[in-house]
């Protein structure tokens, strides 16, 4: 029997599983590669916009592809890189899975308008145009049908039926595909699909700036590419620290990055920080407005723990799915981070396991039936409307409908005590009789950092990461419920409703959902046998709301000193099961450093923000009566 109080035998067991996994994943890699090279030709395109524009194109053919054997098409647009570039060097893995290039089917490759070796000027996330009145008047939409409009009239072998697929800003791409699509087009994967770089996705969260991971991105992603090349542009990397919080409080407020940084040379951040309040600039860009008559069948994949674009395929499925759309629209939520449902096994994500490979279920037994029965006339998916994983039960869920049918809002109330429970504060407001409250001061010089570890570059960890390195901090407030003597299951909406007051005139908000693990939890950590898991703090959900939005993102407002005011926010999906014998707890901070930029806590442009604006102000939140703050959940009945 192994000892695992032996620090050293854990981790050598640790280090050989990483081995053994590392020498499995080589030998695939060299298997697929061989097999593409064997039933594949590669040839690579300049392929014409209705503008003269040419986009890059790389193109992989089956060897038995001809008039009499025809194969459907699957597209995938990205500003990624198509490489490796050259018609003799093959991707290691084509298609969304390799299921797809050993049942067959030609993948095609294509860099957007302004990347590597496309031509014309890139723009992240172009604007929509519904009436074109020329053909000097483009978008992803139209560039993508051109591209199928050429693909079907040149691609020898193809059976006129196209598929696209992407993740993140490709998952975009497939969105705007399915707008005012080219006939050809039969199916549309959106996949984590950048949806809006201001209320939820990658670059913002309800206003609040996600510094960290728009910073290293955007150093790369935002610089100038003068000509077309096959090189991308290195990002960011004389930090000078492995500590990201040191690094970042040390670089002082947001105008020094460009003063100290990117000398206003990249165009991306420049734009960032131009646009402070969800204007014409970022609504224009938003796909959201224009999922109408959607005639492709989509299917919206996205992860429960994805760290970067969460928002976007929620949002874009019920965006689809509000206006009635007469194609199928289905919607896939697994246990992943940021598309990882394409990699990997799925089995587990830091100290949690899931009890199956749900990356390889997806892949098989979801992507593959869905692009086959629409692109290839195969049997019926027998796909449910949404297939939901529930993590806590570990389940995956057929549902007919997002949210599901069975199911009530519930609000999780905090109370004077710390406690946390379905029932409200029994406490009345009376004339005279002070609301109860919890107060803590927040201080920008010494923020709530996101993590427990030490890290440069953001990671994902933080999405699953145990909690108490942040609730013992004075600056975090803790509602906690008794120990639940059956299970509760939330499927659907999570949002938080505060009554908050500050002695600023602006303050963000961060509130955690989390699953509190019984005392005697078994210590299965499937990276670390030695990890306690007794006490574990899973996050569920977190979400941060900048105060001064509170009314209107196009309007902000400061904040009244000393003033109840309600601050409600969308915290975003789950569907999670938290079990008898645990606990469900919430925390509330006012800041989330460098995950997100920290408040000023005083009513300004923080992007123009100087040291000098930078205050410590204490915040209360209220818990009684007519004031009383919850969390609000969709309960599984």
């Amino acid at each position: 029997m192994f000892n695992f109080k032996n620090p050293f035998l854990c981790c050598q067991l640790v280090l050989l599983f990483l081995i053994s996994n590392q020498v499995f994943a080589q030998k695939k890699i060299n298997e697929d590669s061989l097999y593409i090279r064997k039933h594949y030709t590669k040839i690579e395109r300049q392929i014409p916009m209705r503008d003269g524009v040419k986009l890059f194109t790389s193109i992989y053919i089956p060897k038995n592809a001809s008039a009499s054997k025809t194969y459907p098409v699957m597209l995938n647009r990205t500003p990624y890189s198509v490489a490796p570039y050259g018609e003799k060097l093959f991707k290691t893995s084509i298609g969304p899975s390799m299921h797809f290039a050993r049942d067959g089917y030609i993948i095609i490759y294509q860099d957007v308008r302004g990347k590597y070796m496309s031509e014309g000027d890139f723009e992240a996330y172009r604007p929509f145009i519904s009436e074109k009145k020329s053909d000097k008047d483009i978008d992803e939409s139209s560039d993508t049908y051109d591209t199928i409009e050429w693909i079907v009239k040149n691609v020898e072998g193809n059976n006129g039926k196209v598929g696209t697929w992407g993740i993140s800003a490709p998952g975009y791409y497939a969105t705007m595909s399915a707008v005012e699509a080219h006939p050809a087009l039969k199916a549309a994967s959106p996949q984590a699909p950048v949806t809006d770089w201001f209320m939820g996705d990658d670059r913002h969260h309800n206003g609040a700036f996600f510094l960290m991971g728009t910073f290293s991105f955007i150093s790369s992603y935002g610089a100038p590419r003068p000509v077309p090349t096959t090189k991308g542009t290195p990002g960011f990397s004389a930090y000078g620290t492995p500590d990201s919080y040191e690094f970042y409080k040390k670089l002082g407020p947001l105008k020094n990055v460009n003063e100290k940084i990117f000398k206003g040379e990249n165009r991306i951040w420049n734009q960032l920080m131009e646009h402070e309040v969800y204007d014409e600039f970022w609504q224009s860009r938003t796909p959201v407005p224009y999922l109408k008559n959607i005639k492709p069948a989509v299917m919206v994949v996205g992860g429960w723990f994805d760290q970067e674009d969460l928002y976007g395929p929620l949002k874009a499925y019920a965006g689809i799915e509000a206006n009635k759309p007469k194609s199928p629209n289905l919607l896939v939520m697994g246990p992943w981070i940021h598309g990882t449902w394409s990699r990997g096994s799925g089995e587990s994500l830091g100290n949690i396991r899931f009890g199956s490979k749900t990356s390889h279920f997806y892949q098989k037994d979801i992507e593959l039936p869905f692009f086959n029965h629409y692109l290839k006339d195969g049997k019926d998916h027998e796909l449910p409307k949404a297939y939901i994983f529930e993590t806590g039960a570990n389940e995956w869920r057929k549902y007919d409908q997002w949210p599901p049918k069975n199911t009530v809002e519930k609000k999780l109330y905090f109370h004077p005590d710390g406690t946390l429970s379905f029932s409200p504060t029994m406490s009345i407001m009376q004339v005279g009789v002070k609301p109860s409250f919890h107060e803590y001061v927040s201080d920008p010089a010494k923020p709530v950092p996101y993590t427990s570890e030490i890290r440069i570059i953001r990671g994902s960890d933080f999405m699953y990461e145990d909690q108490r390195f942040a609730a013992s901090r004075p600056d975090v407030l803790v509602y906690e419920s008794e120990v639940l003597t059956e299970d509760v299951t939330i499927a659907g909406n999570v949002f938080a409703d505060l009554f908050v007051s500050t002695t600023g005139t602006d303050a963000d908000f961060v509130v955690k959902l989390i699953d509190v693990y019984p005392g005697d939890a078994p210590n299965d950590s499937p990276v670390n046998p030695a990890m306690k898991m007794g006490g574990f703090q899973l996050l569920v959900r977190g979400e941060v709301m900048r105060a001064k939005f509170r009314k209107s993102f196009s309007k902000p407002e400061p904040m009244v000193p000393d003033s109840i005011e309600n601050v409600k926010f969308d915290m975003q999906d789950a569907a999670h099961r938290f079990k008898k014998g645990h606990k469900i707890m919430v925390q509330v901070q006012s800041s989330w450093f460098p995950l997100v930029d920290r408040n000023p806590q005083k009513f300004v442009n923080i992007y123009k923000a100087s040291e000098e604006d930078f205050q410590k102000a204490a915040h209360r939140v209220y818990t009684s009566g007519m004031n009383g703050s919850y969390v609000g959940v969709r309960v599984v009945e």
